[in-house]
């Protein structure tokens, strides 16, 4: 039995990447960008849900110092991750209206699927 799971967990690992080479490379870039897409706004929520946690830890926890200090930690993160998310989706969206990428779908990479 022992032989067999053995055996079995290399072809486990190597599933998805004949899943993958299945596909064409535009297949997996659009896949890979719509799962990014996908989880950029989920991030930002759960900023926004930490901040607000942290608000409410802040408040709930009024006469306990020990409690306000972890309860402003978490504020602050939230503060931090809302302004690095936000501030790298701006960059990106300069950059691309910059150097013309207007276009949302993958780059057409002719000389790679040969």
């Amino acid at each position: 039995m022992k032989k067999l799971l053995y055996l079995s967990l290399p072809t486990l690992l190597l599933t998805p990447f004949a899943f993958v080479s299945a596909a064409g490379l535009d297949d997996v870039v659009d896949t890979i960008g719509n799962l990014i897409s996908a989880l950029i706004p989920i991030m930002l929520a759960l900023a926004v849900v930490v901040f607000f946690w942290g608000l409410a830890m802040y408040l709930l926890k009024a006469g306990d110092e020990e409690g306000q200090k972890g309860a402003r930690n978490l504020m602050i993160y939230g503060v931090i991750a809302i302004f690095v998310m936000v501030s790298l989706w701006g960059l990106v969206g300069i950059l691309a209206s910059t150097f013309g990428v207007e276009d949302e779908s993958a780059p057409n990479i002719d000389w790679f699927q040969q």
